[in-house]
């Protein structure tokens, strides 16, 4: 669809702004004039490339993305850093849904700028911002973890621990789902051991262990034993949950061999706590695993 189109009243003025914007360029670039005058008419060409893009956002033509990255690249000039990463954050929400790939380019650019400038919490934000485009619009969840764990990383610096375990949560979901267990089980037990010592996330902890034991139950059902064992020692209030009481008779029911007994225990606990997408994936594994052995035996 063409721009004529997609602006139909707003098209004229935006290209006079895109025009004017880029003559100023262009007579900066060639003029012998003071640098205070040559400063001045790049701030002006900066100022009508925000509002083009503007515009452009307003009639939700998303060439908006080119505009302000325009802007933020004569704003890096002009040596305004703040401005400069203000501006490609401007075009990286621009070009989500159109480019996703020069959406990440763009928030990159932002983040090379913040981190230059000792800002790492705002440059953790941005990195969970390119981890999501990574998760939904690229479907490229290797990328998407070493995201999340390079915010986890800037937030621990920043000692904003809470923010950090968020981080480190949806890099042990994926890396379970990925079978990368011991990285998932580090990660569920270094928040659960968090979690366990706060009044405010003590309750959060059992949720932690839980999915740090069945992460060990794919992997060995020993090991799986062994873990539940310490999670009680360590949390006593880990006994009394609803979890720990499901872990027990699915472990029975493994060394029984008994998949019927498997299948009810998780029945009942489904009753009343619904199980999501992750949880389901993890116990229908375990049950893969009796079934095999079953087989086996045959």
């Amino acid at each position: 669809m063409g721009l004529s189109h997609t602006l139909p009243a707003a098209a004229p003025c935006v290209f006079f702004m895109l025009g004017e914007a880029q003559i100023g360029v262009r007579r900066e670039m060639v003029s012998l004039l003071s640098d205070v005058v040559c400063s001045s008419k790049l701030e002006e060409a900066c100022d009508m490339y925000v509002r083009a893009a503007n515009m452009y956002k307003m009639a939700k033509n998303w060439s908006a993305g080119n505009a302000f990255s325009q802007a933020a690249r004569l704003h890096l000039q002009m040596q305004s850093k703040h401005d400069a990463a203000t501006n490609f954050i401007d075009a990286g929400n621009a070009f989500k849904k159109a480019d996703p790939q020069e959406a990440i380019n763009c928030l990159n650019r932002a983040i090379e700028i913040y981190t230059d400038m000792g800002r790492f919490t705002i440059a953790a934000k941005h990195h969970i911002t390119i981890a999501e485009i990574f998760e939904t619009e690229l479907v490229d969840i290797d990328k998407a973890i070493a995201h999340y764990e390079q915010a986890a990383d800037y937030y621990k610096g920043e000692e904003s621990t809470s923010s950090a375990n968020k981080c480190l949560l949806k890099v042990a979901t994926y890396a379970a789902q990925l079978e990368q267990y011991p990285k998932a089980i580090e990660i569920y037990e270094q928040v659960g051991t968090h979690a366990m010592d706060s009044t405010l996330l003590k309750y959060s902890a059992k949720d932690h262990f839980f999915k740090a034991a069945l992460c060990h139950f794919c992997v060995d059902m020993l090991n799986a034993k062994l873990a539940v064992q310490k999670y009680e020692e360590m949390f006593p209030a880990f006994s009394d949950s609803r979890e720990c009481k499901l872990l027990k008779k699915l472990l029975d029911a493994y060394e029984e061999q008994n998949v019927d007994a498997y299948t009810d225990s998780v029945k009942e606990y489904d009753t009343i706590s619904r199980l999501d997408q992750w949880l389901t994936t993890m116990l229908l594994r375990i049950k893969k695993t009796i079934q095999d052995d079953e087989s086996d035996l045959r």
